[in-house]
């Protein structure tokens, strides 16, 4: 598998495409007036403590105040006792109004502020410095156990006295002894820094903040699969070439400027998909194709043949379109970025042979996949229940808005509902008071809905409340927004 980085630069938004045998897999978008806060680490204001939920609210200067839960506080040795009493409660570990050095680590998601903890980390090249640990965990990615040994057992060695916990991260598999170490030299010299803005910062200021998204991406790469990372600005490429020079040097013959006057995404369809990652429909080569609904609390997607009437019978028909919408499902959730609960409707198949066969292709599938996911084998059902790390907001969330027509209800009322309405309000308003005449103020089609397809209607409705009424067509009105004006 190769895999290619495109790289877009404007003043305003940086984004980055991951392309994998010539399709788009993966986008980040970074725009300038709203940089992802994840791994920014902030001296908040304890705002509300809950008992009842054992967890606090922490302003972190945002419009919303971050949530804090007592899983996520680090709690020192002192107040742990011997270890043989229950942990204690938020109420006796903050107070309101208390200053506390916390770091994000989801950013604020629709109506959700952003999740912090106080349990703070400082991220490097193969290295993520736990300086409240003590422990040494290993990537689950690096899967040799040989490997994994031998770097915990490393990096055990070269932190000597020292009681900092680190953990492995994929990209050290391989990393000898003298690039460990100056990662951790480099972590130590991060922390330090840290340690002294923590005394000087004042509420709502930023302590730390990772890298900026572009060398974000080529600290964390997967080096051995990447084939070409192209850069559409002089100045970004000028930039990486220096990273990569001092921290990543084996990814600097990847890069390549790219000045071609036909923009980037273009040239490679990457504009067109991520239109097509803003639809609910996906269709899939065989005539089959996915419905893809994302709401605050979960995804569901539906499995559907469509067009696709196989050559055999009705069950491998099934069966095939389930196979490929495995993999097309496993791509949609990395490129929209979903997150949390997801529902997968699969069609019924009567055979267990084939639904074993179903969740092995969408688990390794997903084994491509950057983010953390859990899944449950297919039920009687059909379904698939599985749920997808989520620390940043989706691809929709990113680049959409609910629609002020319908409120983001994806539906509006019927003409007719509309029609009925007005009418009742009508009857409402001239049983309540003395009045000569109405005037309804409507949308053109609600004003051609009464005048022209139900004109013997609105006669009979003017018989009934024993007043005129007047239509009056408002060009900016959307279907739903009418008032009736009493004269």
């Amino acid at each position: 598998m190769t895999e290619e980085l495109l790289i877009n630069v404007t003043p305003q938004e940086t984004r980055v495409a991951t392309v994998e045998n010539g399709m788009l897999t993966e986008i980040w978008i970074e725009r300038v007036r709203k940089i992802g806060l994840v791994g920014t680490i902030i001296q908040g204001t304890v705002k509300r403590v809950l008992p009842g939920m054992e967890a606090a609210f922490v302003d972190i200067g945002l419009e919303k105040a971050a949530f804090l839960h007592v899983s996520d506080i680090y709690i020192p040795a002192s107040k742990l006792g011997d270890g043989s009493e229950d942990p204690p409660g938020i109420a006796r570990l903050l107070t309101e109004g208390q200053q506390l050095a916390v770091q994000v680590s989801k950013d604020p998601l629709g109506t959700k502020g952003a999740r912090v903890t106080s349990n703070l980390t400082a991220p490097s090249r193969f290295l993520v410095m736990m300086p409240f640990d003590t422990n040494i965990g290993v990537s689950v990615r690096i899967e040799s156990e040989e490997e994994r040994d031998r770097l915990r057992s490393l990096v055990d060695e070269l932190r000597g006295d020292s009681s900092v916990g680190y953990i492995l991260r994929t990209a050290a598999e391989g990393a000898d002894r003298e690039a460990i170490q100056q990662d951790m030299d480099y972590l130590g010299k991060v922390w330090a820094g840290v340690q002294k803005r923590r005394l000087e910062s004042k509420a709502g200021e930023v302590i730390f903040r990772d890298l900026p998204l572009v060398q974000r991406m080529m600290r964390d790469l997967k080096r051995n699969h990447v084939e070409r990372i192209r850069i559409d600005s002089r100045e970004t490429y000028r930039q990486c070439v220096n990273f990569c020079d001092e921290y990543v040097p084996e990814l600097s013959s990847c890069l390549e400027h790219y000045p071609g006057e036909r923009p980037i995404f273009d040239l490679h369809g990457v504009e067109d998909e991520i239109d097509k990652a803003l639809n609910r429909k996906v269709m899939l080569k065989s005539g089959g194709y996915l419905i893809i609904d994302q709401t605050e609390s979960m995804t569901t997607i539906d499995v559907n043949t469509g067009g696709f009437v196989g050559k055999h019978n009705l069950e491998e028909t099934i069966f095939k379109t389930n196979l490929e919408a495995a993999q097309a499902i496993a791509r949609q959730l990395r490129l929209r970025n979903l997150g949390g609960i997801i529902i997968i409707d699969f069609i019924d198949m009567s055979l267990q042979e084939h639904r074993r066969q179903v969740f092995r292709a969408l688990e390794k599938a997903l084994e491509r996949d950057h983010a953390r996911t859990q899944v449950n084998e297919v039920s009687q059902l059909g379904l698939v229940e599985m749920t997808r790390k989520r620390t940043r907001e989706s691809l929709e969330q990113v680049l959409c808005t609910e629609c002020g027509v319908c409120d983001g209800r994806g539906m509006q009322k019927t003409v007719e509902t509309v029609g009925f309405e007005v009418a009742r309000e009508i009857i409402r308003q001239v049983r309540q008071f003395d009045i000569i005449s109405v005037t309804v103020l409507a949308s053109a089609e609600i004003v051609e809905w009464f005048t022209e397809e139900r004109s013997d209607d609105l006669a009979e409705l003017q018989d009934f409340v024993g007043v005129p009424i007047r239509l009056q067509e408002e060009q900016f009105y959307t279907r739903e927004h009418y008032d009736v004006v009493l004269q």
